[in-house]
């Protein structure tokens, strides 16, 4: 018996008009802006009234082991529990990023959720939805325009070219164009100059949309905005240029929320998509917010492990909101746990390697290390914890006992099987109510890992040691000059967001589990000013992916009627 495709799924139910779904949230005609009759954006004015007269719901964040290249269906979770909440009599919303074009025509395909966790329109939700990307694109670009354009008419702000940090950005995975040359063909053509491309999801404009507070806090996050230094090593921000208004021009309705609906009829709140590994992974506080006040309960999702996601959804995102977390989600999946066992080995577009598959209670034991690292993560920041734990068909009751066992030794609340991907919300009614009691336990004491007048320094080793398990950090010697400027600068009391791999708790893709006895080097630091953080860079990272030998895109086609096939 074949399965059906996610896209399959996806068409196979009829979505609710999102007006009925809106009223039923209690947002007014006026609040809304329709595109189309299944997916709307929420007015400014309508996100502060409902939090005005409406109750803060509880707040959950969904995150995750160190995941496979596969990922661990974090997404399908946090979906499936929120129609799971929904089944058990909890009116909740789901809260989650926007993905980009790049992965979706490239390596990893949609991000919708799976099976039957989806957020529908499927196609809509992966290709474009409302064009905030693309608004995010040209706000950045013109940027990057107005900033060479100062260069070729005289540079009166005295401009160092080679301070030069502001790339130009793209949505399209495309690693030609990592590093350019702008400028050639003669005078009229511009100051040459090397620059290069970022996934837009990179962008700062994208990380500054998801954390901003309203039109004007983005208007002045975006002014905040360093291009570069003068000769003096005085910032140059966009507000020197005089294009920080324009952009937020440009983003006047990137900024409102996207109300779309999950396969069963519920709220999904789908903004802002900003990179996991350069910038915080996290969906936008407006949305978080409007959710909050017209739902129960909110499950939001933070990118890649908790190491990752977790740490500056708590230390990033949740300082800039003020909101404070009731519970947490981590999503484990037995595969992965034999990985980090060391057994088998998972490459994205290969078939899966038969060890994961079979039955292997002491290798799922010893990869269980590192669930227990991701929970004691969260611990730290004083949040109960329950696992998810992912169903696969070929998992045994033996495996799923000793993931339990671990869990709950660990400190969590609670380990439960969940299998939302095969029966949706009915598949998550356990892990439901086991996030529901941890939510309304009132046992949060939430706490951040350090404090702002903390050296940027410190902060870093604080991350390191804590959430990461290192022995300690290496600066480079460009990494400690550039930690001094920024504090130098005034920068010295901003949050730090690490950019390393995703594929271990270390710097290292290669060290699985709970790696120990490594030091964690930093080679350069960068400057969000307008986001409002400092990203240390560990390994090297990549903010342009490239495409595989055969992209995703290869079989997305329209069909003989105008449908969307090939899509997953």
């Amino acid at each position: 018996m074949s399965v059906p495709s996610d896209l399959e799924i996806a068409r196979s139910v009829t979505p609710r008009p999102i007006g009925d779904l809106a009223a039923e949230l209690g947002l007014r005609p006026e609040e809304l802006e329709l595109y189309g009759p299944t997916k709307a954006k929420v007015t400014l004015a309508g996100v502060e009234r409902v939090e005005r007269e409406r109750p803060r719901g509880k707040y959950v964040v969904v995150t995750a082991i160190t995941p496979t290249p596969l990922g661990e269906g974090k997404t399908t979770t946090t979906v499936g529990l929120a129609q799971g909440l929904n089944r058990i009599g909890r009116r909740a919303a789901v809260a989650i990023r926007q993905p980009s074009l790049g992965p979706v025509f490239g390596i990893k395909g949609g991000a919708a959720g799976g099976g039957y966790s989806q957020i529908i329109p499927m196609e809509d939700f992966n290709l474009h939805l409302t064009g905030d990307i693309h608004a995010i694109s040209a706000a950045h670009n013109l940027a990057s325009a107005f900033l060479d354009n100062h260069l070729h008419h005289g540079n009166a702000l005295g401009i160092d070219p080679f301070s030069i940090r502001w790339p130009r950005v793209v949505d399209i995975s495309d690693r030609a164009i990592r590093k350019v040359i702008v400028g050639l063909g003669g005078k009229e053509n511009g100051v040459p100059r090397e620059s290069e491309y970022v996934i837009t999801v990179a962008s700062e404009v994208m990380a500054i949309l998801a954390l901003a507070h309203d039109l004007f806090d983005l208007r002045a996050r975006l002014g905040r905005i360093v291009v570069a230094t003068n000769r003096e090593g005085k910032a140059v921000t966009t507000e020197d240029l005089g294009v920080a208004g324009a952009m937020t021009v440009l983003l006047r309705d990137a900024i409102k929320p996207n109300l779309l609906q999950t396969l069963e009829g519920g709220p999904a709140y789908v903004h802002c998509g900003p990179f996991a590994n350069i910038a915080h992974g996290n969906s936008s506080i407006l949305a978080d917010r409007l959710a909050l006040a017209t739902s129960d309960i909110v499950v939001t999702e933070a990118g890649f492990g908790a190491d990752m996601g977790a740490e500056k959804f708590f230390d990033i995102k949740c300082r800039a909101s003020g909101l404070r977390p009731d519970a947490a989600v981590v999503v484990a999946t037995i595969r992965a746990l034999k990985m980090h066992g060391g057994v088998g080995r998972i490459v994205a577009g290969r078939p899966l390697d038969p060890a994961l598959t079979t039955e292997n209670v002491e290798a799922v034991r010893k990869g269980a290390a590192n669930l227990a690292a991701q929970v004691g993560i969260v611990h730290s920041y004083g949040v109960p914890v329950v696992v998810a734990i992912n169903a696969f068909p070929t998992d045994t009751a033996a495996e799923y006992a000793v993931v339990r066992e671990v869990a709950l030794a660990a400190g969590a609340r609670d380990a439960v099987v969940t299998r939302n991907w095969a029966e949706g919300g009915k598949g998550a009614e356990a892990l439901a109510a086991a996030v529901w009691d941890a939510a309304a336990s009132g046992e949060a004491d939430f706490r951040f890992l350090y404090p702002d007048e903390m050296s940027l320094r410190d902060k870093v080793e604080t991350i390191a040691t804590r959430v990461y398990g290192a022995d300690g950090v290496d600066f480079a010697p460009a990494a400690t000059k550039a930690l001094a400027e920024y504090e130098a600068l005034g920068y010295g009391h901003l949050p730090v967001c690490v950019a390393k791999t995703h594929l271990s708790l270390s710097h290292d893709p290669s060290l699985k589990g709970r790696p120990t006895g490594f030091r964690f080097p930093i080679r350069d630091v960068r400057l969000s000013a307008g986001a409002g953080f400092i990203y240390p860079l560990a390994g090297d990272m990549r903010t342009m992916p490239g495409l595989p030998s055969h992209p995703a895109g290869e079989k997305i086609d329209i069909d003989a009627d105008g449908n969307v096939v090939g899509l997953f």
